[in-house]
């Protein structure tokens, strides 16, 4: 990885933060996007301080103008994209209703971020990782791209969309030396999972301390480092085999 140019997406806080530090330790220069300018120049400050190389790109991808414009600026400081993490997403915790009472407006911002930019984002970036016969995609999915969130119908449908894409982006560039992949993390601790906790506390009954209990059958939540090693191991060559593949990493909460 040592030098590849990687671009992370929603790397203010959380799993995108953590997978940025975790392939700039691994030698890959790394663009951080999300839209705090804040929390991403204290990332790019972590980073540098650590020898890496970090630039950050403000940018909000509900903006459908956004995809192109954040790998024009990454292109212009770095170079073409070779590790594409698409990470940024909104999740159920944001606005949970039932699904009769769900609000569309919401789920049509759940799509744009949850799947349209990474969408664009992978279509603009493939042609130049075909071009030199090496690329990696991760694609940040969920455990509800396989099982269902309690009223949460738009991220459930959302990440199986994306889980969707990683396979159909795949299998058309199987024989390219690029592959593209999903990690599927179970309940990581994270501030959208802290708002989600909260509402469960509210709908069930239980302790913020027992929902994290019953989190995984590890009597936890995960760790956002925990994702990000899953994430830097797909970025690497040793994960050149891997494709299609849409990887859980959730303490053996979902198996199968």
């Amino acid at each position: 990885m040592q030098n590849r140019v990687a671009l992370v997406t929603g790397a203010g806080r959380g799993i995108g933060r953590a997978a940025a530090k975790s392939l700039a330790e691994h030698g890959a220069q790394v663009a951080v996007t999300a839209r705090s300018k804040a929390e991403l120049e204290s990332l790019v400050d972590e980073i540098q301080s650590s020898g890496g190389k970090a630039v950050a790109i403000v940018a909000d991808l509900a903006d459908r103008a956004a995809p192109a414009a954040v790998l024009e600026q990454v292109r212009a400081e770095l170079g073409p994209v070779e590790i594409l993490v698409n990470n940024a997403g909104i999740g159920s915790s944001s606005n949970p209703k039932p699904l009769i009472d769900f609000d569309d407006d919401f789920w049509d911002l759940t799509f744009a971020i949850n799947v349209t930019a990474p969408y664009l984002l992978t279509k603009m970036a493939l042609p130049e990782m075909i071009e030199r016969r090496w690329g990696r995609i991760v694609n940040i999915a969920s455990i509800n791209a396989k099982v269902p969130s309690f009223h949460g119908a738009a991220y459930t449908a959302s990440k199986h969309a994306l889980a969707g894409l990683t396979k159909a982006a795949a299998v058309e560039v199987a024989d390219t030396g690029v592959t593209v992949n999903a990690v599927c993390p179970g309940v990581t601790r994270s501030l959208m999972n802290d708002k989600r906790l909260e509402y469960d506390v509210q709908r069930t009954g239980l302790s913020f301390a027992e929902l994290e209990r019953q989190a995984s059958p590890l009597g936890r939540r995960l760790e956002p480092e925990e994702i990000a090693a899953a994430v830097a191991f797909l970025a690497s060559d040793a994960a050149r085999a891997i494709n299609g593949q849409t990887i859980n990493v959730c303490g053996g909460r979902v198996m199968g």
